[in-house]
C-alpha cells in the first residue's frame, strides 16, 4: 500500500507590486500633463505661427458681439465696460506682488482691430502688459504661407 502525500498548493498573486506601478504612473501622468484654462466663452480665436509658453492669471474676453468680459485664475468671466476695465487693471496691479502683471486677450476673430486696440490702450495706462492669445497654425499652413 503506498502512502500519497497531499500537497495542497496556493494560487494567490501579490499585487502590492502592481499597485506601485499604477501610483507612479499616476504621478508621471500629473506632473507632465498641461493645465488648460476652460472657457465658458465662445470666441474663435485667430491663427498664429508663434506661441508664447506665457500662461497669465488675468485674463480678458472680446467676443463678436464686442462685450467685454474680466477674469482672474479659474474664475467664470464676468461682463466689464470699457471704462471700468481701466481701473480694475490698475486695481489688479496694485494687488499684485510680481514686477509685471501681465494679462491675455481672447478676442474673438471677427472683433475690429479698434476695440482691441482700446483694451491694448487701457492696460498701457494701467501698466499692464497684455498679450493676445491665438490658436496655433497647423504645419500645412505655414508651408503654404511661406511659399508665397
Amino acid at each position: 500500500m503506498a502512502l500519497r502525500r497531499s500537497h495542497n498548493m496556493t494560487a494567490t498573486f501579490s499585487m502590492a507590486s502592481m499597485t506601485d506601478v499604477i501610483f507612479l504612473l499616476l504621478i508621471f501622468f500629473m506632473v507632465t500633463s498641461t493645465f488648460v484654462f476652460p472657457t465658458a466663452l465662445e470666441v474663435n480665436l485667430p491663427q498664429s505661427t508663434r506661441q508664447t509658453p506665457l500662461k497669465p492669471s488675468l485674463r480678458l474676453y472680446i467676443d463678436n458681439d464686442l462685450n467685454i468680459y474680466k477674469a482672474i485664475g479659474d474664475e467664470t468671466p464676468t461682463p466689464i465696460d470699457q471704462e471700468s476695465l481701466g481701473t480694475w487693471l490698475r486695481l489688479q496691479r496694485g494687488q499684485s506682488s510680481a514686477e509685471a502683471v501681465t494679462a491675455a486677450l481672447y478676442a474673438d476673430e471677427s472683433v475690429p482691430y479698434g476695440n482691441i486696440v482700446d483694451v491694448l490702450n487701457a492696460g498701457a495706462a494701467a501698466q499692464v502688459r497684455i498679450i493676445l492669445a491665438t490658436r496655433p497654425v497647423s504645419t500645412a499652413t505655414v508651408k503654404n504661407y511661406l511659399r508665397q
